[in-house]
């Protein structure tokens, strides 16, 4: 196990890209291992280092993150993303929780707060700025809830604790229960929301009306 997070940022603001950096190489906890600004090379990038997270902006010019994103879940890419944007649209984040994505930040946030996020992604965490995450719930308020799978109790208990951002080892440790048998019923539960990520189990869950 690697003592420090591999990171990848994706951003086609030059300035952003050498804060974001600076910030990342300040921190003891993170390694950063390429830096690019197109939506493109993020995706190369990802393929050939696999960093556990790869920080990218919403919106850039040749290839879209949220296309960044569904390319890294299509191809099994072992890295987990978190998005800095200036776009809150709450539409916007929601669709990209719902497709895999770990986080996602205003980019008015602070830089140890940016830092702090990518360690929690890394976690298999999921992390929204408190605005943004206002802004999810009044677009599940929006959307409506629609009927649910029917889940064992078990698996509404690993769902909420999925939620509150606890990995395999610490929900069996919490259930009393083996990690393996946590992972069978992960797979279970993912089966049934239709998923295969964590984070995409939580939005699907609060979208199903499964959370509270």
């Amino acid at each position: 196990m690697r003592d420090r997070t591999r990171v990848l940022i994706a951003d086609d603001h030059p300035l952003v890209r050498d804060a974001l950096a600076d910030a990342i190489r300040r921190r003891p906890n993170l390694e950063l291992v390429a830096v690019v600004g197109t939506g493109r090379e993020a995706l190369e990038q990802a393929s050939r280092l696999r960093p556990e997270v790869a920080v990218l902006d919403v919106r850039m010019e040749d290839l879209d993150g949220r296309k960044v994103l569904h390319a890294i879940v299509g191809e099994a890419i072992p890295t987990r993303v978190l998005f800095l944007s200036s776009s809150s649209d709450s539409a916007i984040v929601y669709d990209t929780l719902a497709a895999g994505a770990g986080g996602y930040l205003d980019k008015g946030a602070s830089a140890a707060e940016i830092c702090d996020a990518i360690a929690a992604v890394a976690r298999g965490e999921t992390v929204l700025s408190p605005a943004i995450e206002a802004g999810v719930l009044q677009q599940i308020r929006v959307r409506g809830t629609v009927a649910g799978p029917r889940l064992t109790a078990r698996e509404r208990e690993i769902i909420g604790l999925i939620a509150d951002g606890l990995s395999a080892p610490e929900i069996g440790r919490r259930l009393f229960i083996a990690p393996s048998t946590v992972k069978t019923h992960m797979a279970n539960l993912y089966e049934k929301l239709g998923v295969t990520e964590r984070a995409a189990a939580v939005a699907e869950g609060m979208r199903r009306g499964l959370l509270t």
